[in-house]
């Protein structure tokens, strides 16, 4: 039978090709019964761009819808919010993919998972890019108007992503949480955001996103050729990855 493999290159599996034989890795194999996968996606996306993922089929996805933030909020209190849906009497994983990498390690500050696994996302803000460590100096997030957050914007924001992402027309149908107030908090809370960074946390980046450059990050795996979309433009690389660190 054919699966895909994984090649150990500077501390980080890349995927490579289609061989005959058991898929393997360097990691050591670890069983988990039947738990929960609590999963946040990125920023204003719901599910849809993570839908053709492949879990292991003994656990149970839990999608975690985003919230949008009161007014005055502080992101502690917005965090706790986020992290009701997490049932703690049972262990469980967290996964966040973008923004949601973000609010899912800070989730596992009060409700700690057995694994955390961040998907397109940073371990610390030492790993910002350039553009959003400006963001933070300049205070550019603040100062926009709420109003800046519209429709239009939007759909300009989708046509300059789709220059890098080509061969996936459905970017804008992703991008389906839109409430201003949101957008620009989070924007706001990215930019803000300072962490240190868990060496527990696993962490796998696509090697052409410019979102989360991975010139700035020392990756657990690479996906070769992934865009910041790669969750759905490489979805099998990602599933067989997500398999042999869940199952």
């Amino acid at each position: 039978m054919k699966t895909e493999y994984l090649q150990r290159k500077n501390n980080a599996y890349i995927f490579i090709s289609k061989l005959s034989g058991r898929f393997f890795s360097s990691l050591p194999f670890f069983y988990f019964s039947h738990m929960k996968i609590y999963i946040v996606s990125g920023l204003g996306a719901d599910f849809k761009v993570l839908e053709k993922l492949k879990f292991p089929g003994q656990h149970e996805v839990v999608f975690i819808d985003w919230l949008i933030p009161r007014r005055n909020e502080s992101f502690a209190k917005y965090i706790e919010r986020m992290a009701d849906k997490v049932d703690t009497s049972e262990p469980f994983f967290l996964l966040g993919y973008s923004f949601g990498g973000i609010i899912v390690q800070e989730i596992n500050k009060i409700k700690p998972a057995v694994k955390v696994i961040i998907i397109g996302s940073i371990k610390s803000d030492k790993e910002k890019s350039r553009l959003i460590k400006i963001g933070k100096v300049t205070k550019i997030p603040k100062a926009l108007p709420t109003g800046f957050f519209n429709e239009r914007t939007t759909h300009i924001y989708t046509f300059v992503r789709k220059i890098f992402d080509p061969k996936n027309p459905r970017l804008l149908q992703y991008f389906r949480v839109r409430d201003p107030y949101y957008l620009k908090w989070s924007i706001e809370r990215i930019s803000e955001w300072e962490f240190d960074e868990n060496p527990e946390v696993i962490q796998i980046l696509g090697d052409r996103d410019i979102v989360f450059p991975i010139r700035n990050s020392k990756p657990d795996y690479i996906i070769k050729g992934g865009t910041h979309l790669f969750p759905a433009t490489k979805h099998k690389e990602l599933s067989i990855i997500l398999n042999d660190i869940l199952k």
